[in-house]
């Protein structure tokens, strides 16, 4: 258990932020309402303008599609108008559209295009575009693996505040891919992301805290980070609490907290066959005590 780790968002997600303007009229009109919850009526307003050409309700309506606000979800819908906006040069729609095509999202997935789209939203500085893309040279899809470029890329975006690059260089550290190796800066870098609420930063950093690797042995600071991960739902997170129960690691033994966790690990949807399968042999092993 002590040797699983966990990456953060290997393909991306979608850029969440609404773009506005301060000017009065229909789109204004949109953001308002899209402010006060009501998606319907900023949908109404913004598909007219989207219609004849404005880049930015395109992007806006695309979100709205992406996440079924206002309509019902469609992501051959928001797909398409995240390319309209993104052929006209907006970074945020060429990087949605690009996580698009690394996960299928309303298209047929394409590494390839997906690299195509990310790599020209990051030329316009997109942070996420930034991350994206060195997920993709990190498992060599639609480019040759390059852990180096991959690493760079990650660092650019985690020095701009991404959680998710941030975990992400923190592993390449741990397992010196594309860096030398440094259990230190690993954990660094662990710690900016958990901080900033990332469950597979918190994971790693319990992680680094349960092993001492990188920091000083503690298995109380291992429980705080694990349990933080745990309160997201990690699977990995579940699956280590329950051992250090289960093992009375800085602890006194608790089969109950340890059968809980266990469960929890085993029965989750998001959990990875390993994960699953390890949670479910240290449950028949309390079984038997």
């Amino acid at each position: 258990m002590k040797s699983h780790r966990t990456v953060a968002g290997l393909l991306g997600a979608l850029a969440l932020t609404l773009a506005g303007a301060t000017r009065a009229g229909p789109f204004e009109d949109g953001v308002e309402a899209q402010q006060h919850g009501d998606y319907a009526t900023a949908l109404r307003l913004w598909r007219p303008l989207a219609q004849n050409g404005g880049l930015i309700p395109q992007y806006n309506i695309g979100l709205f599609y992406a996440y079924g606000l206002g309509t019902p979800r469609d992501l051959t819908e928001a797909a398409r108008w995240f390319r309209k906006a993104a052929e006209k040069g907006y970074a945020d729609a060429q990087s949605n559209l690009g996580a698009a095509y690394a996960n299928g999202w309303g298209v047929s997935q394409d590494y390839a295009a997906a690299v195509k789209w990310y790599r020209a939203a990051a030329g316009q500085g997109n942070v996420q575009a930034k991350f994206n893309l060195g997920a993709l040279y990190a498992r060599g899809l639609g480019v040759a693996r390059d852990d180096r470029r991959a690493a760079e890329l990650y660092r650019i975006a985690a020095d701009a505040g991404s959680a998710d690059a941030q975990a992400n260089l923190g592993l390449m550290y741990a397992q010196g891919l594309g860096v030398p190796r440094d259990d230190a800066k690993a954990a660094v870098w662990y710690r900016k992301s958990a901080e900033q609420g990332n469950a597979a930063g918190q994971f790693n950093l319990g992680l680094a805290y349960e092993t001492g690797q990188g920091v000083t042995q503690d298995f109380g600071q291992a429980r705080v980070w694990y349990g933080k991960a745990a309160d997201q739902n990690l699977a990995s997170a579940h699956l280590n609490l329950g051992v250090i129960y289960a093992k009375g690691e800085g602890v006194p033994v608790d089969l109950g907290q340890a059968r809980q966790h266990l469960k929890m690990a085993a029965g989750s949807p998001t959990a990875d066959d390993d994960t699953r399968a390890q949670a479910t042999k240290a449950l028949t092993t309390l079984a038997n005590r």
